[in-house]
């Protein structure tokens, strides 16, 4: 009985050590199978973490495939610079969806990303990406003056992290508002509408900054403020019982992506316009004047690429524009009765007709 005893523990002894072997041999198979598995993946990961990531910070929505805002060209000048989206080089876009007071936590989210560049435009995208980080090189498509508004110290050195370009907007206007009475000459009181969330240091001024210009040309101005696309119609409504017999759109954003609704209000109460950009002028303005949207979209490309390449932002001077485009609507000047001088023809790079 005791041998039988004894020989009957031996036997569970060995059928556990088996089992033990057994387990530890199907445990060392699933370590090996899943290092195989899993080597791609941690192979890939790296391969991805070596692949530069941009993060596009934006007012409004996601463009549409006309693309007013010029992101079709800044990914088109990438891949001129030799870039792949997707493989070479990774785009991560963030919209506020026209909500301006979303802006700083949108930044704050794309540098929680550590990506290695920031693009951003408009005055109030680059103070919420500067807000957001002191480190990060930012590249501004388009903003207003930078250097007046106190943003960065110089357009040939601007210290810090934020370089890109400028587009010196009060100059613009005044010359904007002369095209739009040598088209249309009889105007004496055009209404000026402002987005004061767009260019917040501009606004203050805005239109201050060019009576001088309007006295001279013997127009007088009115400011007329649209903050939020539920302010827009109200804005209209009041240059409708204004007495406006002209208007004068600020460059926005939101107004550039509801320009068919101001441009139809503008036709029915039967005022010549002058806006910013060729979008404007397609959309029935009679006179549009400003820099190529789809150039300063190439144009921050070449930004981008230079800062992936190790230059840094302090040192790479601010631009502006080095063309100024301007369209003219004949269709639009037909339906008003504008007929164009041989002057402002001249000097189109297209009449739309």
């Amino acid at each position: 009985m005791l041998l039988h005893g004894m020989c009957g523990r031996w036997y569970t002894a060995c059928q556990r050590q088996k089992a033990r072997q057994f387990l530890a041999l199907v445990g060392l198979t699933v370590i090996l199978a899943l290092g195989v598995f899993l080597a791609p993946l941690t192979a890939t990961a790296q391969q991805r973490g070596k692949i530069p990531l941009v993060g596009v910070l934006s007012p409004g929505y996601p463009p549409a495939p006309s693309d007013p805002r010029g992101y079709n060209a800044f990914r088109q000048g990438l891949q001129e610079l030799g870039y792949v989206e997707g493989q070479t080089i990774l785009l991560e876009y963030r919209f506020d969806e026209w909500q301006r007071d979303r802006l700083p936590a949108l930044a704050a989210e794309l540098v929680q990303l550590k990506p290695d560049v920031i693009v951003t435009h408009t005055t109030v995208g680059v103070l919420a990406a500067k807000q957001a980080t002191a480190t990060i090189p930012i590249v501004v498509a388009a903003a207003g003056d930078l250097v007046e508004d106190g943003i960065v110290e110089s357009l040939a050195r601007p210290g810090g992290n934020i370089t890109g370009q400028i587009l010196r907007g009060l100059e613009l206007e005044g010359k904007r508002l002369e095209m739009l009475k040598e088209a249309a000459p009889t105007i004496t009181h055009v209404a000026v509408l402002v987005d004061p969330t767009n260019h917040p240091v501009v606004a203050k001024r805005h239109p201050s900054a060019f009576e001088r210009e309007a006295r001279a040309l013997g127009v007088r101005l009115q400011r007329v403020d649209a903050d939020a696309l539920e302010a827009i119609d109200a804005a209209l409504a009041t240059i409708a019982d204004s007495g406006a017999d002209a208007l004068l759109i600020q460059d926005s954003t939101m107004f550039s992506s509801h320009r068919q609704r101001i441009l139809d209000f503008a036709r029915t109460h039967r005022l010549p316009t002058v806006c910013g950009g060729r979008q404007y002028a397609e959309a029935g303005c009679l006179v549009a004047y400003s820099p190529s949207h789809r150039e300063l979209g190439r144009r921050a490309a070449v930004f981008v690429d230079k800062i992936l390449k190790g230059a840094k932002p302090a040192d790479i001077p601010i631009e502006q524009p080095h063309k100024i485009e301007l369209f003219l609507n004949l269709k639009t000047a037909e339906a008003l009765g504008v007929t164009f001088p041989q002057t402002l023809i001249i000097l189109a790079d297209e009449v739309i007709r």
